[in-house]
């Protein structure tokens, strides 16, 4: 009697101890900072965040393209714009400085659908990281 009084208490425990040690999965969040025009960078890029996307499936990322690494965001440059769109309907976010445009003379109309805009690249990654974001600089 003591013995089976023993298994249905320790059978409790472990189920209100399952119950209780069950948390909903954490909001994962990242920033990744790409400012090469290096194509294997781009390459690594892609292949980087299929593999965070295949491990945190609800995971929130933003790539913020500026500087030498806007052709990654080219039409005429991009030679990995069906991975990008890919991404993006994975829910991938594109962000690609507006200065960087300027400064190189470069029209909206040239950058992937993919992309959103941004006034500046580098406050949009001061942004997130002081909203929690954590931070990747893209590359090896």
């Amino acid at each position: 009697m003591k013995s089976l009084l023993f298994i249905f208490a320790f059978t409790g425990i472990l189920f209100v101890n399952q119950a209780i040690g069950q948390t909903p999965e954490k909001e994962h969040r990242i920033v990744f900072h790409l400012a090469s025009a290096d194509t294997l960078v781009h390459k690594a890029l892609v292949k980087q965040l299929g593999n965070v996307l295949d491990y945190w499936k609800t995971a929130k990322i933003e790539v913020v393209v500026h500087n030498a690494g806007v052709g990654f965001m080219k039409k005429d440059e991009a030679i990995l714009s069906k991975e990008i769109e890919l991404l993006k309907e994975r829910g991938i976010v594109f962000a690609v400085c507006e200065n960087t445009l300027k400064q190189r003379k470069i029209a909206k109309n040239q950058i992937l659908p993919a992309a959103i805009f941004v006034p500046v690249g580098l406050a949009e990654i001061v942004l997130r990281q002081e909203e929690g974001w954590s931070y990747i600089k893209a590359g090896f």
